[in-house]
């Protein structure tokens, strides 16, 4: 989701939806350990705040990333670009995530551990716990960010050895990035095959319908399986500290929590909560006798059971585009990323079909379920003013022509119209295609915090910061605030940065892309 929780303007569950200034704000300590509960998916609008805040960060991969000391070691945040501001992770909008997982081979179980991010040159509010890992184990990472366009760059080699896939051709996803995903997966379906890890059923929804996965056409919106669950703990001076019992203890009253906003947390937290239906959990290193979500753990349950129509990353995705067009060599680096099967051809990707089947899908389960959502406190207040208008502005920015441009590839209006109040929040939307047809307004309670994905495109790793960035406006735009019925709005594209030169000029013809098999460039020296 990329901005705005799918309006997405950066939100997490939005995408490209805009930057809400509420989207990150943190829960008290208090509620830190229920925080998996009461996470708020909010997308920032980093397009209409980029001369206040630099949305283009820059995320320190230490050295031996995938050893236990490597999870241990904080990873330092920094902005690409100096001359466009600093980058801060007590910023909610630009704060960066990442999760971890490791699975045993000889017993197919997984943990999670989600490794620090602190600003360069700060030290943690609490060191990071160090990992007792199986013999063996094979570890991923999955980042998140709150902003627009997060560079991975190297310690010693270490995006060489982590395996670290930030993007493909020269340009980079933006919100996105993984490392030594594929063998994780690999290991994981290995062990589901041998009968020694069993994903567990989706289970059934309060609506009388099978629970949604990450691959549900009733859930995904304009670039899925983005972003990760992860949550640290900031102090009042900007330090931070991993999520566990005893750093919330320790640090009492003086924390808040800071979550990045994503396609999975809307999914594990908001919707599965609204719905009664129970996420994939596994075993927490960090903190022990605690289970956590995680992205790993949702895409292999979503392998596992999700009925057809299955939700796979589109080319359309803007996370996927390089230079604002289709790339299926990128388009496969994202889905391996995820544990899914790489496409042979742009057909195979086909964002008309994809469309075609959130058209069937997305709206009707939208509606089904209103009467379990519009009660529920919204992932983004400034988006909508309950689960339901978020959820309903978020199809309406991912159908749109400023999202995946289904009303334009199917030639079909969108059925889906949000009424905004004069902050541009969706207070009611109604629904009028074929067996979508009703309306409902929110009156949601509570708040939450999140944030989004975002698009535009950079590109490579490397250990030095020499990558280009795209213009794509690639998050999930925000419905207008004066005009229900207006098409969403493009967020403003953040200035390029005086050293980034853009990939190809307007208009001009975008550099092909490399064979759909060939392997994610990486800077050398990563």
């Amino acid at each position: 989701m990329h901005r705005r929780y799918k309006l997405k303007t950066v939100s997490p569950f939005g995408r490209r939806k805009r930057f809400s200034p509420l989207m990150l704000i943190g829960l008290s300590v208090p509620l830190v350990l229920a925080v998996i509960a009461s996470v708020v998916f909010i997308v920032p609008r980093l397009g209409s705040h980029a001369a206040a805040v630099n949305g283009d960060c820059t995320l320190i991969v230490p050295a031996n990333p995938l050893t236990a000391q490597g999870l241990a070691t904080p990873y330092k945040l920094v902005a690409t670009n100096a001359d466009n501001g600093p980058c801060n992770e007590a910023n909610k909008m630009q704060a960066a995530f990442v999760q971890g997982a490791v699975i045993d081979p000889a017993t197919g179980q997984i943990s999670i551990y989600n490794p620090l991010v602190i600003d360069r040159g700060t030290k943690p509010a609490a060191a990071p716990v160090v990992p007792k890992l199986p013999a063996n184990g094979i570890v991923a990472l999955w980042f998140g960010f709150n902003g627009n366009n997060l560079t991975l760059r190297g310690t010693r080699g270490s995006l060489r050895q982590g395996n670290c896939v930030n993007g493909a051709n020269g340009s980079i996803f933006g919100q996105f990035a993984y490392c030594n995903a594929p063998a994780f997966f690999r290991a994981a379906n290995r062990a589901i095959q041998a009968g020694q890890l069993t994903p567990p059923a989706l289970g059934m929804a309060n609506d009388k319908q099978t629970c949604p996965s990450v691959r549900d056409f009733g859930v995904v919106d304009m670039d899925q399986s983005d972003n990760v669950i992860t949550s640290y703990l900031v102090t009042a001076n900007g330090q931070t500290a991993q999520m566990t019992a005893a750093n919330v203890a320790a640090l009492k009253n003086n924390a808040q929590t800071q979550t990045n906003g994503s396609d999975n947390r809307l999914l594990a937290v908001a919707l599965d909560g609204a719905l009664g239906c129970t996420p994939w959990m596994a075993p927490d290193l960090a903190d022990p006798g605690q289970m956590l979500p995680a992205l790993p753990l949702d895409e292999l349950q979503a392998a596992a059971q999700q009925a057809a129509p299955v939700a796979l990353v589109p080319a359309g995705d803007p996370m996927v585009l390089n230079n604002n067009q289709p790339d299926l060599n990128k388009t496969n680096a994202y889905r391996r990323g995820v544990d899914q099967p790489a496409a042979g051809n742009m057909d195979a990707a086909s964002t008309t079909t994809y469309c075609q089947h959130l058209l069937a899908v997305g709206p009707a389960r939208i509606q089904l379920d209103m009467q379990f959502t519009q009660g529920q406190g919204s992932p983004d207040p400034a988006a909508g003013n309950s689960l339901f208008t978020f959820l309903a502005q978020r199809f309406v920015a991912s159908y749109g022509p400023n999202g995946l441009n289904c009303v334009g590839l199917l030639n079909t209006p969108d059925p889906v119209a949000v009424t905004t109040d004069g902050a541009g929040v969706a207070i009611s939307a109604t629904f009028n295609a074929g067996n979508t047809n009703g309306n409902g307004n929110g009156n949601g309670n509570g708040n939450g915090n999140g944030n989004g994905n975002g698009d535009g495109n950079g590109n490579g790793n490397g250990d030095s910061p020499n990558n280009t960035q795209n213009n794509n406006p690639g998050a999930t735009p925000t419905v207008p605030a004066t005009d229900p019925n207006a098409t969403p709005t493009t967020p403003t594209v953040p200035a390029d940065s005086p050293t980034v030169t853009p990939t190809t000029g307007p208009g001009a013809t975008p550099t092909p892309t490399t064979s759909p098999t060939a392997t994610p460039t990486a800077t050398a020296g990563n």
